[in-house]
């Protein structure tokens, strides 16, 4: 029996030191702690193992000695441990110096048993045949195992109190070790009061100290852990189900409970299988986004399977989860909605109808297509005489007009504020339903009662790679044809409209060659006074084109008037104009024109102060020429503009009055020098004589006002001395001279340059 203890022991005492250096390698945070109380079992045990092999006194000594050394390095290490795996700290530092003091005061006295034989002796007896010697406790062994039961005892009620604080999940992690460690210490206790002669306590201690390397290292409570995962998945907002490897379910949370409408787990495959499909859950098809009709509404499902294997990657179950999407789904439908959808008309918005008319060019590429323009006329004047709801309102029937007439397969929507846009394929295009849509459109609404007039221009598709919004724009383009024109709706872009824009295109893009190489220069037509002296000339453009050869202005300028780039060749003019005038040794002037667009495009004021600096020219012989539709728009302003020209020096002449829409209030207001009238007028109407009082009249209100009057378009000696006699003071026509070259003009008049 001894032999079989001994081997026993033996093999505890390898198994203690192995877990030992495990736990001291372990990065763990008691890791220490545990190797510690491991590494302070050992020597107990061994004494204990030297007193059951031993047969002579002095080994049996030394073996008693290391074992009760060993027991006071058990309990030091037992509370360092205790108070770490329980979450504990000393009560204070009195407490723990107290309780280490005791600890080596009973190791001291023990080392002094040689000395004074208080502590313990052996005696001989026989076991299984052989000597052992007994141990014989004093007064100093009693004290001995005061110290360490009474720390024994503290730890047991640490582990007690600990095992009643914390919740049910953890009660195993605690309630092992100190069943251990009662069991040991009954066992102990057993030992010291029966007298048996071997110790076999030891192996509980040894027992003790593994339970402990595996309870604090690698125990995981799998209760807790199953409490845990229970209650995260309970309460997780996603529908789960749990599957066995055959396809089973053996579990399902509260949202997937609710989902299949049953409790019975193995009927919640078959209710998964009636709301999403007849599906194998096993083959993994059930990952996918899934639409549910219901009878309250559309539902969107995100299903995801995850399946659990073995360590040999042998299906072990898996798990479904079904996540609502609805909410977000709608929320992005509404987002996708109010990208690509007018707010107030409920149709595409510009940039998605143009996408949406992209592709079906693109799709349908054998099938011809008619782009459409709508424009609502006069709706800036609808918004200030009826406010801007009557407005919305009427933005809004012609929206539904267009959802009620437009032929299936067409795309519309709205392009501006008051334009919308349509794509029609041609077998469903019908021209007559196009002016029927725009012909008579009535909006009513409360005592308000409006017919809007509305023009669309339309653009046969016949180059389905171009850009949708130049297509667009030639649809715009066609309703230049009836501007103004009440009776007519409809227009379609044609062949002459494509070459009308490819030339200005043309020419637009030659404008900077030729403003730099000279092609655009200027004609002079000469001024002249009662006595037919020429006093001065009016700067004509015209183009001189390397190809196309003498371009009248008319055939240039309104192009530039549209896209702005009649700024860069005014400019030029003006430059032309006084690079003249630097050369002529005399006081003549020239007179220049202004666009209204120059307004726009630039300082006219700062921009001829400084040429007229730059080419050191009176500012008087430099004549500025507007026309009365530059006073149509910004009418203070422009009037700050002529008076600050004044100022400078520069004489304002008004160009073509009589010929528009002048009116006295206009010559009231502008602080203009020189008014320049049409002859034009006269020719236009059938009574000579009333022309002439009108002109007469003219005239004297020109004086009357201290103003100069100018009369243009002179072709006849007897329209000269007719002028004459009414007062006339200055002379402009081809009676005179037509407009010619600067070189030409200088050679008939002779003028010095």
């Amino acid at each position: 029996m001894r032999n079989l203890i001994a081997i026993v022991v033996l093999a505890l005492t390898l198994a203690l030191a192995v877990c030992a250096i495990i736990a001291r390698r372990s990065r763990k945070t008691n890791a220490s702690s545990v190797a510690l109380l491991l590494g302070a079992l050992i020597p107990p045990v061994i004494g204990n193992l030297i007193i059951i092999s031993s047969t002579s006194k002095g080994l049996s000594t030394v073996g008693c000695y290391i074992y009760f050394l060993g027991m006071d390095l058990v309990m030091f290490a037992l509370l360092e441990f205790t108070l770490k795996y329980c979450d504990l700290s000393w009560p204070s530092k009195t407490v723990q110096r107290l309780v280490y003091s005791l600890l080596v005061i009973d190791g001291i006295q023990l080392l002094c048993n040689p000395l004074f034989h208080h502590a313990f002796d052996t005696e001989l007896i026989m076991v299984d045949g052989a000597a052992y010697y007994r141990l014989i406790p004093y007064f100093g062994q009693s004290f001995h195992r005061v110290v360490d039961y009474g720390i024994f005892f503290a730890v047991l009620i640490a582990f007690f109190l600990k095992m009643r604080s914390v919740p049910r999940v953890y009660y195993e992690r605690y309630s092992v070790i100190f069943f251990t460690m009662v069991f040991t210490g009954l066992w102990e206790t057993y030992y010291i009061f029966s007298r048996t002669p071997i110790d076999r306590s030891m192996i509980g201690f040894g027992v003790f100290g593994l339970l402990v390397f595996y309870f604090s290292l690698y125990y995981r409570p799998v209760r807790l852990l199953e409490r845990m995962l229970a209650n995260i998945a309970s309460q997780m907002q996603e529908a789960l189900f749990f599957f066995d490897a055959v396809g089973r379910c053996v579990w399902a949370n509260r949202p997937g409970i609710a989902l299949t409408g049953t409790r019975d787990y193995e009927q919640c495959a078959e209710a998964l299988k009636g709301i999403f499909g007849d599906m194998a859950i096993e083959s993994g098809e059930w990952a996918s986004r899934r639409v549910v009709n219901t009878n309250g509404g559309t539902k969107y499902y995100a299903l995801e399977e995850h399946t659990m294997t073995d360590s040999k990657n042998r299906l072990m179950g898996m798990f479904l989860s079904v996540r609502d999407e609805t909410e977000q789904q709608l929320a992005l439908q509404r987002e996708i909605y109010n990208a690509t959808h007018d707010s107030l008309t409920g149709l595409y918005t510009r940039e998605h109808l143009f996408d949406r008319i992209r592709e079906a060019l693109d799709s349908a590429k054998d099938t011809h297509h008619f782009i459409c323009y709508l424009d609502v006329k006069d709706f800036k004047m609808l918004n200030d005489v009826f406010g801007k709801s009557f407005g919305d309102y009427v933005l809004q029937c012609i929206a539904q007009s267009l959802r009620e007439h437009m032929p299936n397969g067409s795309l519309f929507g709205r392009l501006s504020g008051d334009t919308f846009g349509m794509c029609i394929p041609a077998p469903l295009f019908n021209a007559d339903a196009a002016r029927m849509l725009v012909s008579d459109f009535t909006v009513q609404r409360d005592n308000i009662t409006h017919t809007l007039l509305m023009h669309q221009g339309i653009y046969e598709v016949a180059e389905p790679e171009l850009d949708v919004s130049v297509m667009f724009d030639r649809a715009h383009m066609a309703l230049m044809t009836i501007k103004g024109d009440y009776k007519r709706h409809v227009a379609f872009y044609d062949a002459r409209m494509r070459e009308q824009m490819l030339w200005d295109q043309q020419l637009s893009s030659q404008l900077e060659s030729a403003l730099r190489e000279g092609q655009i220069c200027p004609y002079l037509q000469a001024i002249v006074d009662r006595s037919g002296t020429v006093v001065g000339a009016e700067a004509l453009v015209r183009w001189i084109h390397p190809v196309h050869g003498f371009l009248s202005p008319a055939m240039f300028v309104p192009i530039f008037e549209r896209n702005g780039m009649i700024a860069d060749m005014d400019r030029h003019m003006w430059r032309c104009a006084c690079e003249i005038l630097r050369t002529w040794h005399n006081d003549l002037f020239i007179s220049i024109n202004i666009s209204p667009k120059d307004f726009y495009f630039m300082d006219v004021v700062a921009e001829l102060q400084k040429i007229v600096e730059e080419y050191g020219i009176e500012p008087s012989r430099l004549r500025v020429e507007i026309t009365e539709t530059v006073m149509m728009q910004d009418n203070e302003n422009r009037i700050d503009i002529l008076n600050h020209l004044k100022q400078l020096g520069f004489l304002v002449e008004m160009d073509d009055f009589g010929s528009g829409y002048s009116s006295l209030n206009m010559l009231k207001d502008m602080p203009v020098d020189v008014i320049k009238i049409d002859m034009l007028f006269l020719r236009q109407t059938q009574q000579d004589d009333r022309g002439q009082t009108i002109l007469l009249n003219m005239m004297n209100l020109t004086n009357d006002l201290g103003l100069s009057s100018l009369t243009e378009g002179v072709e006849t000696e007897a329209q000269f001395n007719m002028l004459q006699a009414m007062g006339c003071k200055l002379f402009q026509g081809y009676y005179f001279s037509k407009p010619v070259p600067v070189d030409q003009f200088e050679k008939t008049f002779f003028i010095q340059a």
